[in-house]
């Protein structure tokens, strides 16, 4: 008869929520869990959440411009044009 799986710990759990386990070349491995505000990436919640006197402070002038004409299309090339990541 097979032994009952016990139950995780809470530092086991806290530990399990920081990884997720991926495929590369058809072994597991566990990576850190991108970090997500709310289901967005930290750079495109600001972008979404920000007023002018925000961005203006933090010196995303470009970003205010695309925000004040209302067309910025909230993609990974636009944040990074934004916060000024290459990709």
């Amino acid at each position: 008869m097979a032994k009952p799986k016990r139950k995780l710990t809470a530092a086991q759990k806290r530990e399990k929520a920081q990884f997720m386990t991926i495929f590369i070349n058809g072994k597991q491995r566990r990576v850190r869990r991108p970090v997500l505000i709310d289901g967005l990436d930290p750079d495109e919640f600001y972008l979404r959440n920000a007023d002018s006197i925000a961005l203006h402070q933090d010196g995303l002038w470009e970003c205010m411009a695309e925000a004040e004409q209302g067309d910025i299309a909230f993609t990974n090339a636009n944040d990074a044009d934004c916060f000024g990541h290459s990709g």
